[in-house]
């Protein structure tokens, strides 16, 4: 137990920082009468992202298939299959940004394939992470001297740290589309990344000198 005046503050950090990884949703797609024909069509769909993805090597961080789905379609009246749909998802993740574009034309260029994203973000072990949290005890301690010097005091030595976490603060991806240079040239793909945002909050009580009040 602390004898004596306390100051209790939260310290708060807010960085806005550039992306360091990229991630995005490639689907293939198949659709038959017959069972066994759209198995076979979305495995050779699924195979040929697949190369085109082995294509681009080291500037894919990792890729993981995802949902798998093979399902009858019938008719309103009854149980009378007349096709089957399938589709496999595969998330890919990427830190090279200068090939994403074109990884991602490519891509959407295949038969029967959509491709949804890009979806910005940071590592989880970012440095961002943690020189916003030093940021944001360096707030509450600036904070806390400041409310002891306004009472004619200074802060003597720290009682508690506690992180308080920090509110996520959305931001709208933008992208920009546009052609190729030359006429007649392959399509390209401008990526604006977006901003990602390291935010860290403290709360802190620390112990004073007696005020000066007089």
């Amino acid at each position: 137990m602390v004898d004596g005046p306390v100051v209790a503050v939260r310290g708060e950090a807010y960085r806005e920082v550039p992306p360091e990884i990229a991630r995005f949703t490639v689907t293939a797609t198949a659709r038959d009468r017959d069972r066994e024909a759209t198995l076979t069509r979305l495995a050779e769909r699924a195979a040929a992202v697949r190369v085109l993805l082995d294509g681009y090597g080291p500037a894919i961080d990792r890729r993981e298939t995802g949902e798998l789905r093979v399902r009858p379609e019938t008719r309103r009246s009854g149980e009378r299959v007349v096709a089957y749909h399938g589709s496999v998802t595969t998330t890919v993740t990427v830190s090279d940004f200068t090939a994403l574009g074109d990884l991602m034309l490519r891509l959407a260029d295949q038969d029967q394939v959509e491709v949804a994203g890009p979806w910005w973000s940071l590592r989880p072990d970012s440095p961002a992470h943690r020189e916003a949290r030093h940021a944001a005890i360096a707030d509450a301690l600036l904070r806390a001297r400041e409310y002891a010097e306004a009472l004619g005091a200074r802060v003597t030595a720290l009682i508690e740290l506690a992180d308080a976490g920090a509110a996520e603060r959305p931001m709208m991806s933008r992208m920009a589309y546009g052609m190729g240079g030359a006429e007649g040239g392959p399509p390209e793909l401008e990526l604006d990344p977006q901003p990602q945002t390291a935010q860290a909050a403290v709360q802190a009580r620390f112990a004073i000198s007696e005020p000066v009040l007089g």
